[in-house]
């Protein structure tokens, strides 16, 4: 730093929040309809170049599903100077690169992202970085994002586990690795990349997306606990107390980062940058937004009344699926299923393009929610996912697969002794 006080403008490696960048860009890629998350790599970069990973797809290198290698075959990259696609294809990418099969577990790769780089390249016709800078970088307007540091910055240092002693860490292009850890960059900027990953710089992905990034795909699954952290699109994903998180962490040698946004009413963020290779705890992020949630406790915006179509009030209210009592409610733009005296945990359906109701999640996720329309017009039931829910417990009058016994409800028989 030259002797400086760092603040909001001062560079710092970013490391792998690198990777969520890339993963933005690539569902770029996706919603113009330009890639799909279920095709093979292979299927968009030169003959060989993806080696073994060539069947690997696209979403499973974005989720670290995939199975591939964490690190290079060759000395650590984070320290040595990088080299080409084609080189890390020979050397990293043979048939040892699979270390589980695909969609098995979460198994962190920094290889993968390189290839999903290489995607980027070969789809735009330009460099990976030259990519997200004119997608994401300057529509955000995060002028201080590079590959390399640009004054003023920080120097990466490792400070000696016994004696207040500093050594400087080398810095160096990673070449084909480079998408999965180079970027160096600001506080100022990655809070313009928090807004905009929760959805507040509308334009460059739609909400549905950016939700589909932050969903579980795979996690880190303890004994000793429920599952704490996991991996969705591009994101790293924290399950704190019933809290739920997102964001990426980062680190290289000399520095270690966390952009952490909480996944709810707020959308509160901790980003924090240090120029050491070890420093603070794994917790520091959840730790930060904690105090702020205490002090500054979220405040939702004052309550008005909704305008809603009588059609639609019409849906609303007790339902039945069998003898099962449940309540279908309109939450903000949502229909909320609930089990009555359940758990409270509800199926959620929204709006199609069409205006019709699809589910968001739970069972119902992506079924649709279809209501039966009797001949005086009324809704004599709802189709959901071919589960028939009608107004009364198993109501004659309503199409309940494989019919109502005409005998009706009726009083349990005596039990006789034998």
């Amino acid at each position: 730093m030259d002797g400086q006080a760092p603040d909001s403008n001062t560079q710092y490696r970013a490391g792998s929040i690198t990777k969520t960048f890339v993963a933005a860009s690539v569902m770029q890629l996706r919603d113009a309809g330009k890639v799909r998350l279920s095709d093979p790599i292979a299927g968009y970069l030169d003959d060989g170049a993806a080696g073994a990973a060539g069947s690997m797809t696209i979403g499973q290198l974005l989720s670290h599903s995939a199975g591939l290698r964490a690190e290079t075959a060759g000395p650590w990259w984070e320290r040595t100077q990088g080299s080409s696609l084609a080189e890390l294809s020979a050397g990293s990418l043979g048939e040892e690169a699979a270390r589980f099969r695909p969609g098995r577990r979460h198994h962190y790769s920094n290889v993968g992202y390189a290839l999903l780089g290489a995607l980027l390249s070969a789809q735009h016709g330009r460099p990976w970085y030259d990519v997200i800078a004119s997608e994401l970088l300057r529509p955000l307007g995060m002028h201080r994002t590079t590959t390399r540091p640009r004054r003023p910055h920080a120097t990466g240092y490792a400070v000696h586990p016994y004696a207040d002693a500093l050594l400087a860490e080398p810095e160096h292009d990673a070449g084909a690795m480079a998408p999965a850890g180079q970027l160096w960059t600001t506080v100022a900027d990655l809070a313009a990349f928090a807004r905009f990953l929760a959805g507040d710089s509308p334009g460059l992905l739609e909400p549905t997306t950016l939700a589909e990034m932050r969903e579980p795909i795979v996690i880190n699954d303890l004994a000793s606990q429920p599952w704490a952290t996991g991996y969705g699109l591009g994101l790293q994903l924290w399950n704190v107390a019933g809290v739920r998180y997102y964001g990426h962490t980062g680190s290289m040698p000399g520095f270690i980062a966390v952009v952490q946004i909480t996944d709810g009413p707020g959308t509160d963020t901790a980003i924090v940058l240090c120029n050491s290779t070890t420093g603070f705890s794994r917790s520091l992020g959840t730790d930060l937004l904690g105090i702020l949630a205490d002090g500054e406790p979220y405040c939702p915006p004052e309550w008005t009344p909704a305008r809603v179509s009588d059609d639609l009030l019409d849906l609303l209210g007790p339902w039945y699926w069998g003898p099962a009592p449940f309540t279908l409610r309109l939450a903000g733009d949502l229909l909320e299923l609930h089990m009555q005296d359940g758990d409270g945990r509800a199926m959620r359906f929204r709006r199609d393009a069409d205006g019709g109701w699809v589910g968001v999640d739970g069972y119902q996720a992506g079924e649709p929610l279809v209501p039966v329309i009797g001949q005086d017009g009324s809704v004599k039931a709802l189709d959901i996912g071919s589960f028939i829910y009608t107004r009364t417990p198993y109501d004659p009058a309503a199409p309940v697969p494989g019919g109502v016994d005409p005998d009706g409800w009726q009083a349990a028989p005596a039990v006789q002794s034998v």
